[in-house]
């Protein structure tokens, strides 16, 4: 088995350039767009909106100019990209559709009318006639006033909604178009062409399907560590005796690379051998020079908050489902990037009625250089670039951090 050894700078500049971050914000449009999904697989999608949703935020730090429409029309247009699930509630290329197969087995396995669950939803042969009479709909559009006490987590749901959300796991369904966070659905057969729909499974057996799976996720965090659970959910009738043996598949194959970094010799790492040429990229040309990003709290970058620390020596918890006493920086707190470190911590805000980027507050990390006029014009075109993609007609420093030089300087640049 071939393994790379690389020094911690090395793991730090690869994943910066896997992850299209080194530089921020050079790639363009949709093709842009489709190429950075491609390369991770997917993106995952959350609902809560601070300062827009966590898929935007991904891509703003990726593209240039980018704008929240880009995606939506990609989604609920043209279709090139699929609201469905894959680590969790995720953004993926449409044609990927064929591969989820498994999941949407397991789903109407465990959903189907022939379930108890499932036969409780008495009402999704009318939802299913409703879309099919009337056209894409919501939940709330559906009159049907019965009620579940204990459908999820415990927790009562209208049982129109729980059938929506049963027939689009099952794959019967799909999200037309969202209306900010409310789903609006329509049937599978009228949001992707017939033949992609009816295409086989890809994959002739389940660890098949394993192999093919756990390399999507290795290129989704381009130095997987084969250890934990959060970063290798979403895999169906994935256990760690199942994701063991799809990685030792993967290596036999050449597929996957063992990789050992300089001080973290004991963590089993690997990275896809169709990565290897990012890597050597990164080795042998020149640093581009600093630029500054704002990352997303739940990008595929910062997936592995373990090996983030690690390699940056950061620790980043969104702090979202943290109690508020008990919260050490914010509510939707961001890591800010510069050059290939975490130099700081933001806590946004968007008044939308005066069209302000509000920076409430900022935490620096400590050695951060204050006196760095490139650190300074960087977060200023940072900041201008954020503003621009919130559409935003001002930016203003909360009361805690008006009298920073560094940010006043660099409100100054922007």
């Amino acid at each position: 088995m071939q393994t790379l050894t690389i020094d911690k700078a090395q793991a730090r500049r690869f994943l910066l350039a896997h992850h299209m971050l080194w530089p921020p914000r050079r790639l363009k449009g949709k093709p842009g767009a489709l190429d950075y999904v491609q390369r991770v697989g997917c993106i995952q999608f959350d609902t809560i909106n601070v300062v827009t949703r966590n898929a935007d935020l991904v891509l703003q730090s990726r593209l240039a100019g980018y704008r929240p429409e880009l995606l939506a029309s990609l989604l609920y247009q043209e279709r090139s990209l699929w609201d469905g699930w894959d680590k969790m509630q995720s953004i993926y290329l449409s044609t990927d559709w064929p591969h989820f197969q498994p999941r949407r087995e397991r789903m109407r396995a465990n959903y189907g009318p022939q379930t108890r669950k499932g036969g409780r939803l008495g009402v999704a042969a009318q939802v299913l006639e409703a879309i099919r009479a009337r056209g894409p709909l919501s939940s709330l559009d559906i009159e049907h006033s019965e009620k579940l006490e204990d459908w999820s987590w415990g927790q009562q749901t209208r049982a129109a909604r729980a059938s929506m959300e049963v027939l689009y796991a099952m794959g019967d369904l799909g999200i037309h178009s969202r209306v900010n966070t409310r789903r609006v659905f329509d049937l599978v057969e009228r949001l992707l062409p017939g033949d992609l729909r009816t295409a086989p499974h890809p994959h002739p057996d389940l660890d098949a399907y394993h192999d093919w799976h756990v390399l999507r996720r290795i290129g989704g965090l381009g130095l997987a560590v084969n250890r934990g659970t959060e970063h290798w959910l979403g895999i169906s009738h994935l256990k760690s005796p199942a994701r063991h043996a799809a990685i030792r598949h993967l290596l036999d194959r050449g597929e996957a690379l063992a990789v050992e970094i300089k001080g973290l010799e004991s963590w089993p790492i690997y990275m896809r051998r169709a990565d290897l040429p990012t890597l050597e990229a990164v080795g042998r040309g020149r640093q581009p020079a600093p630029q500054a990003a704002f990352i997303a709290p739940l990008d595929n970058f910062i997936w592995q908050r373990h090996l983030l620390e690690a390699l940056f020596d950061f620790y980043y918890r969104w702090e979202v489902y943290v109690p508020p006493a008990k919260r050490q920086y914010g509510y939707y707190v961001l890591p800010v990037l510069y050059g290939d470190r975490f130099v700081a911590r933001l806590d946004p805000a968007f008044e939308r009625s005066s069209k302000t980027f509000v920076i409430q507050n900022w935490w620096w990390e400590a050695g951060v250089g204050k006196k760095d006029t490139a650190l300074s014009a960087a977060l200023g075109e940072c900041i201008r670039s954020f503003a621009r993609y919130l559409g935003a007609e001002d930016i203003r420093l909360g009361d805690a951090i008006r009298r920073d030089t560094v940010l006043r300087a660099a409100l100054q640049a922007a």
